[in-house]
C-alpha cells in the first residue's frame, strides 16, 4: 500500500531505490506518527469532518497500534512503503470508511514532519538526561579525587600542576555548554508543523491550535511554507547539539587512552572493562574508549552531512529530504550509546595517587616557584630569568606545597557553582 496509490504500480527497481531503508528507520518513528494521528483524528472530529463515533473508533484503534509498537510487535512489510501506509492500512482494515477518512486535511509531508519533531523532542530529552547523569558522575569523581595532583600539559609537554578534581570537573562543566546547544535544538523541534499539508496548507477549516496543544508543543510553526522548510533544519539543529556533546566525549576518551598508557600510568580500569590481544597476553586495551572517540568523531560530521543534502534546495518539498532520516536516526542511537557506555565505565575508574612524586614531573612546579619569588618582591621578568637559569644549570628545586586559591583553580574548584549552572538547565 502507498498513500499516493492511483491504481498503477511503479517499477520494482524504482520502488526499491526510492523507499531505501525507510521501513527500518520508521520503526523508531512509528509511535510518534500514532500520537500525531490521534491528535489529528480528534481535531477532525472537533471541526465536524468526521463523527464523534468515528473519532472514538480511530483513537481506540490508534491506541491498539501504539500498544503493539511499544511491545515490539509492529512490523512494516515490504508491501508497505512506510509507517504511514501501514498504519492507515490497519485503520482501514479495522474501521473501513472511518479509516479512509484519517488522511483528510493532511499530507505525508506533514506526517513525516510532525513525527520527526515529536521523535526529536523525546530523543533530545533523553540525550539531555543521559548527559546530566554523566555530569553528576564526573562531579562526584571531582569531589572524591580533588586533592590528587595530575600533570598538566601544553603541546604534550609537561606544563603545570593540575588535579583529578580539575580534570573531571572540566569535562563536567563543558557538558553544560553542550546542553545549551541541545536546548536550542529542542526549542526548534518544539513547534507543531502539522497542518502544513504538502507545504501550502489546506482548504479544510482545520484547528492547528488544537493539535498543537493536544501533542504538547509549546507553539506551532505558523507559516505553512516555513513549516515545510523546517524539514532538514530541525534535524541539523539536533545534529549540532549532538556534535557538541560528541566533541567533549571524544576529547575525554582521548585523554583516557593516553592516561591508561604505561608511559603515563595515571589511571586504570578493571580487567573486565578492557580487551586483549590475539597474540600478546599482557595487553589490556582501551577499546571502549577508542570506539567512543571514533563514534564521536563521526557524530561531529553529521551537521556537515546534513548541510550537503539540504543546502541548495529551494522552498517546497523535495525527495532529497528523505535522506536526512537515514543520517540522523542512527546517529542519535550512537550518541546515546556513547553516553551510556562512558558513564558505565567511568564508575570503575582507578586513580594513581602518587603520579607527581616522580622526579620527571619536578618542572611542573617551576611556575609556582617563580610566582612565589614575585610575591616576595622580585619583578616578574627577573624572577623568570632567575628560574630559567636554575633550570638550565640543573639546580632547580621544586616547591611542591603549592597554593591555588582563585575561583576555578585546583585549590578552589567551585564545584557547587558548577552544579548550580547545570541545575538551571
Amino acid at each position: 500500500m502507498r498513500l499516493w496509490d492511483k491504481g498503477f504500480s511503479t517499477d520494482k527497481k524504482i520502488d526499491h531505490f526510492t523507499v531505501g531503508n525507510d521501513r527500518e528507520l520508521d520503526l523508531h518513528l512509528a509511535k510518534y506518527d500514532v500520537i500525531a494521528s490521534k491528535a489529528h483524528a480528534k481535531m477532525l472530529g472537533k471541526i465536524g469532518l468526521i463523527s464523534s463515533d468515528e473519532t472514538d473508533a480511530l483513537v481506540r484503534e490508534l491506541n491498539e497500534i501504539g500498544s503493539s509498537i511499544e511491545k515490539g510487535e509492529f512490523t512494516i512489510e515490504d508491501s508497505f512503503e512506510d509507517m504511514h501506509s501501514k498504519i492507515e492500512f490497519l485503520l482501514i482494515e479495522k474501521l473501513g470508511d472511518a479509516g479512509k477518512k484519517i488522511h483528510s486535511a493532511r499530507s505525508r509531508n506533514d506526517q513525516v514532519l510532525v513525527a520527526m519533531h515529536l521523535y526529536l523532542k523525546a530523543e533530545l530529552s533523553e540525550i539531555k538526561s543521559q548527559t546530566k547523569t554523566l555530569f553528576n558522575l564526573l562531579m562526584d569523581l571531582a569531589e572524591k579525587h580533588k586533592t590528587i595532583l595530575l600533570p598538566g600539559y601544553t603541546h604534550l609537554q609537561i606544563a603545570m600542576p593540575s588535579s583529578f578534581g580539575l580534570w573531571f570537573s572540566a569535562y563536567a562543566e563543558s557538558l553544560i555548554d553542550d546542553l545549551y546547544f541541545v536546548d536550542a535544538a529542542f526549542k526548534v523541534a518544539d513547534q507543531n508543523p502539522l497542518g502544513s499539508a504538502a507545504g501550502y496548507g489546506s482548504s479544510f477549516p482545520i484547528d492547528r491550535t488544537f493539535t498543537t496543544q493536544e501533542m504538547g508543543f509549546e507553539t506551532m510553526k505558523y507559516n505553512v511554507v516555513a513549516a515545510q522548510m523546517g524539514r532538514g533544519k530541525v534535524e541539523k539543529a539536533t545534529a549540532f547539539g549532538m556534535a557538541n556533546i560528541a566533541a567533549t566525549l571524544s576529547k575525554m576518551a582521548m585523554d583516557i587512552c593516553l592516561y591508561m598508557s604505561q608511559n603515563f600510568d595515571f589511571i586504570s580500569f578493571p580487567d573486565e572493562l578492557t580487551t586483549g590481544s590475539s597474540i600478546m597476553p599482557h595487553k589490556k586495551n582501551p577499546d571502549v574508549f577508542e570506539l567512543v572517540r571514533g563514534k564521536c568523531n563521526k557524530l561531529q560530521s553529521i551537521p556537515n552531512q546534513l548541510t550537503l543534502v539540504i543546502n541548495n534546495l529551494p522552498s517546497g518539498y523535495h525527495r532529497d529530504l528523505q535522506l536526512v532520516k537515514e543520517i540522523l536516526v542512527p546517529a542519535i542511537q550512537d550518541m546515546k550509546a556513547c553516553l551510556e557506555i562512558l558513564t558505565f565505565s567511568l564508575r570503575e575508574i582507578r586513580i594513581n595517587e602518587n603520579i607527581v612524586e616522580d622526579p620527571k614531573y619536578d618542572y611542573l612546579f617551576s611556575v609556582d616557584t617563580l610566582n612565589e619569588l614575585v610575591q616576595n618582591g622580585m619583578p616578574f621578568r627577573d624572577a623568570y630569568k632567575h628560574m630559567g637559569q636554575e633550570i638550565q644549570a640543573g639546580t632547580f628545586t621544586p616547591k611542591r606545597n603549592i597554593k591555588h586559591t582563585h575561583e576555578g583553580s585546583l585549590g578552589n574548584l567551585c564545584l557547587e557553582d558548577i552544579k548550580m549552572k547545570m541545575a538551571n538547565l
